[in-house]
């Protein structure tokens, strides 16, 4: 299986469907991360900026995956033109040839997050993309779940991917990024997101689990 995840922010890989990109690797599938925000960035200077990107490449060695650098900006996809994320999203599909795409769920509070969604299923529709057969949605703690109380769309997830095995290695690999760990209970602690693991793991009958909506699936 070739397998694409799309995430805005470096981080973002992690703290949605780490566990279930351990899971892929572990099963020999070829697995590309696309961090898709690494232009102007607005929130960070640009030494803690340049950290957070080592810190993914750090990352994405740890969890067995081809990384993938885009150059759009930080926290202002508001300001770049549809089309010239799509074309961002589809050069990765091309060039990964995925069969499966991840990338946030469209509810999401987080702008990046929503846009980078919508860009994802406008270069996954089937004609424009033929090969990729299955669009898996997650949520991003300390983000997806602020988005229903604003009135976007609530995270509903259809699927659970059983990360038992591979949730401390997931946890291990967030906390790489050390400028974005905060304590407990911040939904982007360790504490919280083993918490997390557990949560939707009892929702789906196993020890840990992350959750996705389907938005396709063709076999």
């Amino acid at each position: 299986m070739r397998v694409l995840v799309v995430a805005a922010h470096p981080d973002d890989e992690v703290l949605g469907p780490g566990g279930t990109i351990l899971r892929h690797v572990k099963a020999g599938d070829e697995v590309c991360v696309l961090i898709a925000c690494t232009g102007t960035n607005l929130r960070y200077d640009t030494d803690a900026a340049t950290t957070l990107l080592d810190a993914a490449r750090e990352v994405g060695e740890l969890l067995g995956v081809r990384l993938a650098l885009g150059d759009l900006p930080d926290q202002g996809l508001d300001t770049v033109s549809l089309p010239a994320i799509v074309d961002v999203v589809s050069r990765e599909i091309g060039a990964s040839a995925a069969e499966m795409v991840y990338v946030h769920h469209w509810g999401d509070i987080n702008r990046d997050h929503r846009i980078l969604s919508e860009a994802t299923m406008v270069a996954t529709r089937p004609y424009a993309a033929p090969e990729v057969r299955t669009i898996r949605c997650f949520e991003t703690p300390s983000s997806t779940e602020w988005g229903t109380p604003a009135g976007l769309p609530p995270f509903v997830p259809t699927l659970f991917v059983d990360v038992a095995d591979t949730l401390d290695a997931k946890i291990d690999a967030f906390v790489r990024y050390r400028s974005e760990v905060r304590p407990a209970p911040h939904p982007r602690s360790p504490e919280a997101l083993a918490d997390r693991g557990r949560h939707w793991g009892s929702v789906a009958g196993l020890g840990a689990a992350e959750p996705f909506v389907v938005a396709r699936d063709r076999w």
